[in-house]
């Protein structure tokens, strides 16, 4: 009683103290924060901005995570570089995919040959049975005959990272199609960031700094810009951000991090198609 009597006084509760306590901020600057980015997830614009992100090398607050997001760039180590090999993974471009199409002359085994589209369609209904209610063999459509020989062609590590064993049946959830054997942080953390490669993308970005910039205001002050093209955060409604997460994930993909300082490519507002065009 006398230690929370202690925390109301000088910290003005249990929440700002622990704020304080493991970040350095107080429950205002959060708020801030939040307000900044329109209230919604840095990475995904989806998800409602709640949980504190910071570097572990540093620990600086970085921006303000929904629980997904922060839980997936947890899984991935704060490393940019699986992240970017998670992205290209799941649209079928990376090394496996590759490998697989030389071996079978396809990128998966079973399903139609595509990956989730669309991250903002609204979720399945409750009439869908749980994954989990599914035979194994049935769920991931493959044998364990089949296993075994992707497990052979990875030379037992993980179809993302190649750092890992790979133990686990990675699927897509729409068409069942396996795309590979991947280890318990990748098959997990692209599971958080919803197997989109754009939030993937957007989270390498993220951790490099690349993603929150500072942009000057016309009354002379600053704000915040989450987006390439750019646009206010605080002017976008809630579930309004997708053409700008589009348009972004088309930027992130053709830009790599060296390639800021040197013939980076900028959104041509000129271009009624929205072009990509030289700096």
């Amino acid at each position: 009683m006398v230690i929370a009597e202690h925390k109301q006084v000088k910290y003005g509760g249990e929440r700002n103290f622990l704020l304080k306590l493991r970040y350095g901020v107080t429950e205002q600057e959060v708020a801030q924060m939040i307000a900044e980015q329109g209230g919604v997830c840095a990475i995904c614009l989806r998800g409602e901005a709640k949980h504190v992100d910071h570097s572990h090398l540093t620990g600086l607050v970085r921006r303000i995570l929904c629980f997904k997001c922060n839980g997936g760039l947890g899984q991935f180590h704060d490393d940019p570089q699986v992240l970017r090999l998670a992205a290209d993974y799941l649209e079928l471009r990376g090394s496996h995919a590759r490998r697989m199409r030389l071996e079978i002359g396809t990128p998966v085994l079973g399903g139609l040959h595509r990956v989730r589209s669309d991250p903002f369609r609204p979720a399945r209904g409750n009439s869908v049975q749980s994954a989990g209610q599914y035979h194994p063999r049935r769920r991931r459509g493959i044998n364990d005959e089949a296993r075994e020989w992707l497990l052979k062609v990875r030379v037992g590590l993980c179809a993302v990272c190649s750092d890992f064993p790979g133990e686990h049946v990675d699927h897509d959830h729409e068409t069942g199609a396996v795309r590979g054997l991947a280890c318990l942080n990748c098959n997990t953390g692209m599971g958080q960031l919803r197997d989109d490669p754009i939030a993937l993308r957007r989270a390498a970005d993220y951790v490099e700094g690349r993603l929150v910039r500072t942009v000057a205001t016309e009354d002379g002050g600053t704000r915040l810009s989450l987006t390439v093209p750019d646009v206010d955060p605080a002017t976008v409604p809630k579930g309004g951000w997708k053409e700008f997460w589009e348009q972004d994930g088309e930027y992130r993909k053709a830009t790599l991090p060296f390639d800021e300082e040197l013939d980076m490519p900028t959104w041509d507002d000129s271009d009624p198609d929205g072009a990509w065009a030289p700096s």
